[in-house]
């Protein structure tokens, strides 16, 4: 009996140092989200200065800085099709010091590259949607079409022939491109660039018939009459441009493709940082000079809830990992 409760002394204060363990890291958790930030906070962006999302990262980095009192570094990490910095970001520490301005990429990339170097669902948590800008099919300004359902009827008039130009295999406009074969059963040649910039110059100089463009990108060029657009990836029609169709609209059902930007942080991230950075960002979102600023680029501004976002993303790699097995599209 004394044996006994010599050892059950023993294991009861080791569970009261455990439990004040506990109570303490729960205490420094507490501390550490009540003060957040007091240092500079680090938002990596997985691609080259001047790109979309690097414009996204700035004008919404600018705008939270404001709010949070701390300077937000955009620390481009380009490569591997953002993987590498999506990677890095999901090997930091989770004390919401390292941000990740996510992309459609991260719903992408799990279904076409064999090694992405981080998982999207398990390796982050999801923060906010910061805009969606949607994709617009076009085609240069010389090519016989001038609606989807005659383009759909010019290619299979002309089996490979028709030509559509990406910003790369496995990105957005490839899977788009990829998507409206699988819907309409047209063929076509996939030529990838290494960026977008110099995708949409080749279609407009003619040298592509056209492809999936954002309308951020594309919408300058449709106004100046470099090229055709035939209809919006969209559920509605955009403001910028009222004439042209929605996919529905011409005649592709529930053909829905838009390129977005979302804030996400590394997993484990203490629950009340992220609930700091949620609602700033929602401050931010709503912020008129970002509103105007989307707007301008035809996009549309986020600011949904962490739910909200994490079922969105989830929902996207659900819908390109079934386009990507149809396709059998593999990057790597």
């Amino acid at each position: 009996m004394r044996s006994f409760l010599k050892k059950g002394g023993r294991v009861l204060a080791a569970a009261a140092i455990a439990t004040s363990a506990m109570a303490a890291v729960t205490t420094v958790s507490a501390q550490s989200a009540s003060d957040y930030p007091n240092r500079p906070i680090r938002m990596i962006v997985a691609y080259s200065p001047g790109g979309a999302t690097d414009i996204v990262a700035r004008l919404v980095g600018a705008k939270l800085q404001e709010r949070l009192g701390q300077p937000i570094v955009v620390d481009n990490k380009p490569g591997g099709g953002s993987n590498i910095g999506t990677a890095e970001a999901a090997r930091a520490k989770p004390d919401g010091y390292t941000l990740l301005m996510g992309t459609i990429a991260q719903a992408i990339n799990p279904a076409v590259y064999s090694i992405t170097g981080y998982d999207t669902l398990k390796d982050f948590d999801f923060i906010t949607m910061a805009m969606m800008s949607p994709s617009i099919l076009v085609v240069n300004k010389d090519v016989p079409v001038n609606s989807v359902q005659e383009l759909i009827e010019w290619a299979k008039a002309n089996p490979g022939k028709l030509s559509l130009a990406s910003s790369g295999a496995g990105g957005s406009p490839h899977m788009a491109a990829e998507l409206l074969k699988l819907r309409t059963g047209i063929d076509y040649v996939h030529v990838p660039y290494k960026g977008a910039a110099p995708a949409m110059n080749d279609v407009v100089a003619g040298v592509v018939m056209g492809g999936f463009k954002t309308a951020t990108a594309a919408i300058p060029q449709i106004k100046a009459g470099q090229v055709k657009a035939l209809a919006v990836a969209a559920p509605q029609r955009l403001k910028a441009l009222p004439d042209v169709p929605t996919m529905d609209e011409a005649g592709i059902p529930d053909f829905y493709v838009s390129s977005w930007n979302g804030v996400m942080v590394p997993k484990g991230t203490p629950p009340e940082i992220q609930k700091k950075l949620h609602d700033e960002l929602v401050v931010v979102l709503q912020d008129p000079e970002i509103v105007n600023q989307f707007e301008s680029r035809a996009a549309v501004t986020g600011g949904n809830s962490q739910e909200e976002f994490r079922k969105f993303v989830e929902k996207e790699m659900a819908t390109w990992k079934q386009v990507a097995e149809a396709a059998k599209v593999k990057v790597n």
